[in-house]
């Protein structure tokens, strides 16, 4: 699993930037919804007697499965067309392969990039070990970081570009509440820098905040978040 995300050297294509459009996900009639009422600040937590590996693993692949299911509800409207290239607000990514070298995709290309990378390890027995008495390699926290900073690209796109479409579903209960349980687990144990999660601040801070969960940071860097993305970033 050797890919990686790098902020690209290189300026952005030259073009300026569009005006930032109001972003819909943000109104308060849409916040409100979700499909349960969990306290997922507790949900996350390691349950005692469970191997922090095996908790890991766990998640990480249950998230996978449901990320991918979110994105599959709207990939009809995810297209090379639509979607040049991978962003979420004024960011870009690019996809880089094993030889790190970078590659400029479309947002479905990139998601394929991340789901089928992700696909082949939770299925490998070598990285994610479901036989008893097989033990997880050393890598495997590092791993589970990669997967879990791909996941989130995926769900911040479908918030930045194709929200109106989750909304005309009626699947945004859905999506908040999968964003909110994410956002609290990758927080529990440090699995992604903050760095690199700042871009849907304003988000986390409102759904994390009245999930209840407001004291364990989720104003990370909130304050300057959104004034960050003014220009369009590479990364």
């Amino acid at each position: 699993f050797s890919i990686s995300c790098r902020k690209s050297k290189g300026k952005p294509n030259g073009k300026k930037p569009a005006p930032e459009e109001k972003k819909l996900y943000l109104e308060p009639e849409y916040t409100k919804s979700r499909i349960t009422d969990f306290e997922f600040k507790e949900l996350v937590m390691l349950p005692r007697e469970i191997d922090l590996n095996e908790w890991l693993a766990s998640n990480t692949t249950t998230f996978f499965h449901h990320i991918n299911l979110q994105y599959s509800t709207i990939s009809e409207f995810c297209t090379g067309e639509s979607c040049q290239t991978m962003a979420v607000c004024n960011t870009q990514y690019y996809w880089y392969d094993e030889r790190g070298k970078k590659i400029k995709c479309t947002a479905p290309q990139y998601v394929d990039f991340v789901m089928s990378s992700v696909q082949k390890l939770v299925t490998d027995e070598d990285v994610f070990p479901t036989k008893y008495g097989k033990e997880f390699p050393n890598s495997f926290e590092s791993l589970v970081k990669k997967i879990c900073k791909y996941l989130f690209h995926v769900l911040a796109h479908i918030y930045s570009s194709h929200f109106k479409e989750t909304l005309a579903l009626e699947l945004h209960g859905h999506l908040n509440t999968l964003y909110t349980h994410f956002i609290l687990f990758i927080r529990e144990f440090n699995l992604v820098d903050p760095k690199e999660t700042t871009i849907m601040d304003d988000l986390t801070e409102v759904l994390c905040s009245s999930s209840g969960s407001s004291s364990n940071g989720s104003g990370n860097g909130s304050s300057n978040g959104a004034g960050a993305q003014n220009h369009v970033k590479e990364r």
